[in-house]
């Protein structure tokens, strides 16, 4: 791969393969929505807004960012050009913290929408300044305009991935809001995390809430039956759906058969399980789950 870009806002690009920086259609693209996942990222943009924020703010970043997301992602890209260097693609991460702004969602749904989803509003409702409101919508605006293009340049052929990474448990968070630091701290206290359901190791997320299959036809199958030959157990649709608030499931409609929406257990990325405190991905723990995930790629395309 080389060196990333930095278009205006926060996000970052990084094409790979043969004249990867030409405009011609793209073999593979990956987009990773909720990339930010370093203290640094978080802190920068706290420093940028006005309002007055939950205090201890941080720990709900821990504990929500989608961390292990864009390591999982640079491995798959690198076990694909290993075998198959002539594939052209580029890499997209957003790098403004889900904790201000979720470039996963439709700005314009309502919370209504939000809520029948089971999904968090794009921006949280403690943040109330309108010079803060107005900052992070100029952000996702950047953000689209970086990315949405790239979509566009996916040839007939291609695969788009959304990779995501979850918590461990649904525990029983029912809003976001200025106390949502304080929830958390009573659903992560010694005796109750233990009580939540633990959620599926891996969750493809391919259909609608109607029930219509957007992904890649036998992509789901085959990337099922390469986790569990790991022992890993892949599920379908079990925590999320391809809802019609998030961007997802818009790139989803817009190129159906050729975008793969998928969640993993943050537990079997990290180093260690520390909700309130900074995780980082564990190479080893990644290069598994990457080979099932690149192999079943790469069978696809042969």
């Amino acid at each position: 791969m080389i060196q990333p870009t930095r278009p205006p806002g926060l996000v970052e690009l990084t094409p790979f393969g043969p004249d990867a920086e030409r405009e011609a259609p793209l073999d593979l693209l990956i987009e990773v929505p909720h990339g930010a996942a370093g203290p640094e990222e978080f802190f920068a943009l706290a420093r940028r807004l006005r309002g007055e924020l939950p205090e201890h703010l941080e720990r709900f970043f821990y504990v929500n960012t989608d961390i292990g997301a864009y390591a999982l992602s640079e491995a798959i890209v690198a076990r694909v050009l290993a075998a198959r260097p002539q594939t052209r693609g580029v890499l997209a991460r957003a790098l403004v913290p889900r904790t201000f702004l979720d470039v996963n969602r439709l700005l314009d749904a309502s919370a209504a929408a939000y809520a029948s989803g089971g999904v968090t509003a794009g921006v949280p409702s403690f943040i109330t300044d309108p010079e803060d409101l107005k900052l992070l919508q100029a952000l996702y605006a950047d953000y689209r305009a970086a990315v949405d293009p790239l979509w566009t340049r996916l040839g007939p052929g291609g695969l788009g991935l959304t990779p995501h990474t979850y918590a461990p448990r649904t525990v029983g968070i029912t809003k976001v809001d200025e106390h949502i630091v304080e929830a958390l701290a009573a659903c992560y206290a010694p005796g109750v995390e233990e009580t939540w359901p633990l959620r599926p190791e891996v969750d493809l997320i391919t259909t609608t809430p109607e029930g219509l299959d957007l992904a890649p036809p036998g992509l789901a199958d085959a990337v099922t039956e390469r986790l569990f030959a790991l022992g890993v157990k892949a599920e379908r649709d079990r925590s999320y759906n391809l809802h019609p608030v998030t961007l997802g499931h818009f790139r989803s409609a817009a190129w159906p058969g050729q975008v793969f929406c998928f969640e993993v257990r943050r537990d079997l990325l990290v180093r260690a399980w520390t909700p309130f405190e900074p995780m980082e991905a564990d190479p080893a723990k990644v290069a598994p789950l990457a080979d099932a995930f690149a192999g079943a790629i790469l069978a696809r395309w042969a």
